[in-house]
């Protein structure tokens, strides 16, 4: 019911750009909920054609050497020159593994084996879901990709807490943290509202 809530309040408040054309026959849509369905979708209105639109998902992960983590300055929109976790958009035919090594490849030119994963946290209101592996890094052979600026080992003193670019990374930091002072890992998963 919540999801239909936001679904509606979406529509009203113009913040879900329409599809407006059918990209199958190039016919016009319409936005309805199509017999078998309960909720409300793009659907053709020549072939019938239903276009999904669901979360995208970004991978990533923690590469990890002794007591230090690896940090990525970004180079890019949005949050240009913060901290984060080497991490991206999942692509199709690609494994949520694979969009893992791949980003941390891509934006911190690092070899990493990954571990289990340590996060995964929804945010309905953007419609992602952010997947963060714990990884080992398998040599100190790293270089910043297209995407940063700099890269860093940090030990948990030395993160810049207020640098850090999104809520997602600062939730996998500090729950890895805490579980590496415990001496057991656990996966965690989370659900972020806007902030006000």
């Amino acid at each position: 019911m919540l999801y239909l809530k936001r679904c509606a309040a979406r529509l009203e408040s113009g913040m879900d750009p329409e599809i407006n054309y059918c990209s199958v026959c190039g016919a016009k849509v319409s936005h309805k909920v199509p017999a078998g369905d309960s909720l409300p979708r793009h659907v053709c209105d020549a072939c019938q054609t239903i276009h999904y639109r669901n979360p995208k998902l970004v991978v990533g992960a923690m590469p990890i050497w002794g007591d230090q983590v690896l940090l990525c300055r970004r180079a890019i929109e949005p949050r240009y020159g913060k901290w984060t976790l080497p991490a991206g958009f999942m692509e199709n035919d690609e494994s949520v593994a694979a969009a893992a090594l791949r980003e941390t490849l891509e934006e911190a030119c690092a070899r990493v084996a990954l571990g289990d994963v340590s996060t995964m946290i929804s945010l309905p209101h953007i419609s992602q879901v952010h997947v963060f592996y714990r990884a080992e890094l398998l040599d100190l052979d790293f270089a910043p990709g297209e995407e940063t600026i700099e890269l860093r080992l940090f030990r948990e003193d030395e993160i810049p807490w207020d640098e850090i670019a999104f809520r997602t990374v600062q939730l996998t930091l500090e729950h890895y943290f805490a579980d590496r002072r415990e001496g057991q890992y656990r996966f965690r998963t989370l659900e972020l509202e806007p902030r006000e």
